[in-house]
């Protein structure tokens, strides 16, 4: 019950204050969301889609695809889900874990997926071969992830913000002679906590103060790849 209980409190709660947190900053954010969630959340996937923000693929149900029984299915019915709530169906995926098998990237390309974040190797999008052609890599994170920074490593409540700004200072750096690509990853039984969500407005705070800086979805982050001669040679 108490585990049951946190996860839905991010629902109830949690997803709320993100969503005033983002709104006040007119931020569109990329939102990754279980196939089945939307019939079970229908609230907050709608004011996700009110919000504009962009519906990621997360798997039909939270469990990682090499334990689904059908891996090519889930995949398909996560589309359809998203394509009969949204009117489109999603270009990106993040498989629930980030866990993949060795036909993931194919099954997703043929299902039309045009980028996933599973793949944390780069602060660039990357270009993966796939059986129906090339599938981008857009940069996501297990270091700015507050799964891994409060519920694994039990970190303090402000932990993403002092990591984050240490991180977005050192690519906003590098980001003078060519574009970096930070990831933050947000959950709203965690971030979304009262103690926590602070923490995050305060991020967002020492991003935003910052010239150039532009707040991409990851379609948008794909735009740009593909538009730029490194994502056009790949």
């Amino acid at each position: 019950v108490p585990n049951w209980c946190w996860h839905e409190y991010g629902m109830r709660v949690g997803f709320w204050r993100f969503m005033e947190v983002l709104e006040k900053r007119n931020v569109k954010v990329t939102f990754a969301v279980n196939g089945s969630a939307l019939d079970v959340y229908p609230e907050a996937c709608n004011a996700a889609y009110k919000a504009g923000w962009e519906f990621m693929g997360h798997g039909f149900v939270q469990k990682p695809l090499h334990k689904v029984d059908d891996e090519e299915k889930s995949i398909r019915e996560t589309v359809e889900a998203i394509r009969s709530m949204t009117g489109k169906p999603p270009r990106g995926w993040e498989s629930p874990g980030i866990a993949e098998t060795d036909n993931t990237l194919d099954f997703l390309a043929a299902a039309g997926i045009e980028y996933v974040a599973d793949w944390v190797l780069d602060d660039q999008p990357v270009a993966l071969k796939t059986k129906s052609g090339p599938i981008v890599s857009v940069p996501y994170t297990v270091e700015i992830n507050d799964v891994v920074m409060t519920a694994i490593q039990n970190h303090r409540s402000d932990e993403i913000f002092l990591r984050g700004r240490d991180h977005f200072d050192r690519l906003y750096q590098e980001g003078s002679e060519i574009p970096r690509v930070m990831a933050k990853t947000i959950h709203p039984y965690l971030t979304g906590a009262p103690h926590r969500i602070k923490s995050l407005e305060a991020l967002y705070a020492h991003i935003l103060s910052h010239e150039g800086v532009v707040v991409a979805t990851g379609g948008k982050i794909v735009d740009f790849f593909q538009k730029s001669p490194a994502g056009s040679s790949l």
